[in-house]
Parts: structure tokens; C-alpha cells; sequence
């Protein structure tokens, strides 16, 4: 098994999850971050750091969003690692709260 970044994570992207991975298997894209499956170890510290609740274990991924899991697998290989914090996004307060928010999604 492995955790998954959701939906809420898109045009916010907070980093506080990146600061307790203890191996970096976060990905950077422009406006959303992934995980990589492959790297991940499941020790779940990533889930509570997140403020907008959009990390789960893939067993626990919310009903319509099963298909960020495979999107996970699938930018983690294409996007460089992200090893520290920096700052969200400059208007992340305004989408912090949107709902369905895919189609916005930077690849």
C-alpha cells in the first residue's frame, strides 16, 4: 500500500508533508504534489501535516478519487523530488476549500 495526494492538494500545494517524509518520495509539479508508489513506505506522517486533508492511504482514497492514484504512479515519474518546505502557493487560500478541482491540474 501506499498514500496518496487527492484533489484538495491542486492549486494549493503545501509542502508541510515534504518536511517529515523520512524518504523523500514527494514530487514537485507546478501546482500540485504526488507521491511516488514506489518510493513510499506507508508510515503515514505525510497525513496529518496536511492542511487540507488531501493525503490517504490508498485503501481510504475518497470515492471519486480512485484515479489519483494511478495519476500519482503516473507524475511521480516525470516530476523532480521535492526534499524541503517552501511556501504554497501564492493564492492558496482561494482554492483551499474547492471542490473537483482536476481540470486545473498543471502537468
Amino acid at each position: 500500500m501506499t498514500y496518496v495526494v487527492t484533489d484538495a492538494c491542486i492549486k494549493c500545494k503545501y509542502t508541510d508533508c515534504v518536511e517529515v517524509c523520512p524518504v523523500d518520495c514527494f514530487r514537485e509539479g507546478p501546482n500540485f504534489l504526488a507521491i511516488d508508489p514506489d518510493e513510499c513506505i506507508d508510515c503515514s506522517l505525510c497525513v496529518p501535516e496536511c492542511p487540507v486533508n488531501a493525503i490517504y492511504a490508498e485503501d481510504d482514497v475518497p470515492k471519486g478519487q480512485e484515479g489519483f492514484i494511478a495519476l500519482n504512479a503516473e507524475l511521480a515519474k516525470n516530476w523532480p523530488s521535492i526534499v524541503e518546505r517552501i511556501d504554497p502557493l501564492p493564492d492558496h487560500a482561494d482554492w483551499a476549500d474547492v471542490k473537483d478541482k482536476l481540470p486545473h491540474l498543471e502537468r
